[in-house]
């Protein structure tokens, strides 16, 4: 009974695209945009600590915090996106 519903479910899996340059594209072109849209929708930048490395002028006062935030928000819409993308037959 167990090993029947096991493989049912196992049939039933949607396949993934394999990850390419594309996939990889996609990746960090979320990711980019939402650090873009998290250095202004950020509240109070910088009440975390600083980063151990400098960034441009653009990036004043983005610490861990904010780097932590906007880079897993990131990864969330960019994995969306390559699913979606791969179930529509686009990618």
């Amino acid at each position: 009974m167990i090993a029947s519903s096991f493989s049912v479910l196992a049939q039933a899996a949607p396949s993934t695209p394999v990850w390419s340059f594309q996939t990889a594209l996609i990746m960090i072109t979320c990711n980019l945009f939402v650090i873009a849209i998290g250095r202004y929708a950020i509240q109070k930048p910088g009440a975390g600590p600083t980063l151990p490395f400098s960034l441009p002028g653009l990036f004043d006062g983005f610490g861990v915090p904010e780097l932590l935030a906007t880079a897993s928000l990131g990864h969330i819409l960019g994995a969306g996106m390559i699913l979606g993308l791969g179930n529509a037959g686009l990618l």
